[in-house]
């Protein structure tokens, strides 16, 4: 398969011209390993134009975006492409608003399907963080007056964040979640989604990491206003930024989401000539996502 490489939009709308051209290659993913049907597992088929198949036993007809994240993407796949292709190869997201209106489709239209991107970019789990692992939480909201550090009853977003570090300290991989409380219970699944058993983790000292160091090498140190984190409120920062300048609001029900995005990113600074390919690859190995579970009903 030739996957695309770069990230130049000229190259990228000469090789995607048309919605078959996007149809061949979700197939050549989707289909990679040999076709096998749906409902009745058998290996054979017929290829067609649009490069569906249609079983040889029972019939069935498969298209290429069936069963992934394409599935019924109204607006036409070489449009979900296109915005595919700015969420994973721009330095700063894009508002749905403005992808509206950039590629010619309603601003609901847009957010629906860059929701769906957000899912494929979650992270698998497969490769947890080892080595030197920075853990720290934060609030997205701006200050209040008598509402200073992890005040509960305060209207803020709650989240914790972790950052494996290379040897000289630069930034190798990060991730963010939102969180209920900055409770042990809360703080702890991390831990257990991003980081491995073997990770030296250091955090400050809040109380809320005693509890799970007796499963993990947690080191707790004074934050010393953060410049014993320099890299991980750097971090910290360009995400609450990005959160801040790009979008109005971002509800709770949606945040992780947007940690998904940014976190993608940033772990993939080093592979930007694949990103997309990586990122297509992800959606078309998701299920199909219905509509009532991207929005908070």
């Amino acid at each position: 398969m030739d996957i695309f490489k770069g990230r130049n939009l000229l190259e990228f709308s000469d090789r995607f011209k048309t919605d078959l051209d996007c149809k061949e290659y979700l197939c050549e993913i989707k289909w990679n390993e040999g076709f096998k049907c749906v409902k009745c597992n058998h290996g054979a088929a017929q290829v067609h134009k649009d490069f569906s198949r249609t079983c040889n036993i029972c019939g069935h007809r498969e298209s290429a975006t069936a069963n992934t994240l394409f599935h019924k993407v109204r607006s036409g796949i070489r449009k979900a492409f296109f915005i595919c292709f700015e969420m994973a190869t721009s330095t700063k997201g894009l508002s749905a608003s403005y992808m509206g209106v950039r590629y010619g489709v309603t601003e609901k239209t847009a957010r629906l399907f860059m929701l769906k991107v957000r899912e494929a970019m979650e992270s698998s789990g497969n490769h947890p963080m080892d080595g030197i692992v920075h853990v720290d939480e934060f609030v997205i909201g701006g200050a209040k007056k008598g509402k200073i550090g992890r005040s509960y009853d305060a209207k803020k977003k709650k989240a914790v964040t972790a950052v494996q570090l290379t040897e000289d300290g630069k930034v190798k991989r990060m991730y963010a979640m939102r969180i209920e409380d900055f409770s042990a219970r809360s703080l702890q699944y991390i831990f257990i989604n991003n980081i491995s058993r073997s990770a030296e983790v250091t955090t400050d000292k809040w109380k809320g990491y005693r509890p799970i160091a007796k499963a993990y090498n947690i080191t707790q140190i004074e934050s010393n206003n953060g410049l014993n984190f320099k890299a991980l409120h750097t971090m910290t920062h360009q995400i609450k930024s990005w959160i801040r300048t790009t979008y109005s609001w971002v509800s709770d029900f949606n945040m992780n989401r947007y940690f998904n995005e940014s976190c993608f990113r940033i772990n993939r600074s080093q592979g930007k000539a694949t990103i997309f390919n990586n990122l297509i690859t992800k959606m078309v190995s998701k299920k199909k996502v219905y509509q009532k579970k991207l929005i908070c009903i």
